[in-house]
């Protein structure tokens, strides 16, 4: 079956995202974290630095309606530069009204609100903001209730 997923790196900071992710949705690591130091050395491929190796290779969380968030860190010494930027929204459209208030206050702390939750001209229930983290967030909530 297909599937949409989202992935979002960090600058060593995947593991704090990600388990601020867990508390918010409530939801656990299938498959645990990944780190770069438990890859077997590949042929072609460096070694990670010792202050790399601890940092996270890979990590998925289920979110929403079988949505899988997916990230890793991206360090510069692998060559890897990440730019944060505007370029992307996480879109969610929770089954309730209260889930949508409950999810929407708990990624805006420590963030900031671009459009607060407000009934819109197509009916949805819908607001924007930006985590803690630097990712985008929007909620469109058709239910009334």
């Amino acid at each position: 079956m297909a599937k949409v997923s989202t992935y979002l790196n960090f600058t060593n900071s995947t593991e704090e995202a990600f388990n601020f992710y867990k508390k918010v949705f409530g939801t656990e690591f299938p498959m645990g974290i990944m780190r770069f130091g438990d890859a077997p050395p590949s042929e072609g491929c460096p070694a990670p630095a010792d202050a790399d190796k601890n940092l996270v290779m890979h990590v998925a969380l289920p979110i929403l309606g079988g949505h899988m968030l997916m990230g890793s860190d991206a360090p510069e010494g692998m060559g890897f530069k990440v730019n944060m930027g505007n370029n992307f929204y996480i879109s969610l459209s929770p089954d309730t009204r209260a889930e949508t208030d409950s999810l929407f206050a708990a990624l805006a702390e420590g963030g900031s609100v671009q459009m607060p939750l407000a009934e819109m001209f197509w009916g949805g229930y819908f607001g924007n903001l930006t985590d803690k983290f630097g990712v985008q967030w929007m909620f469109n909530c058709e239910s009334k209730s």
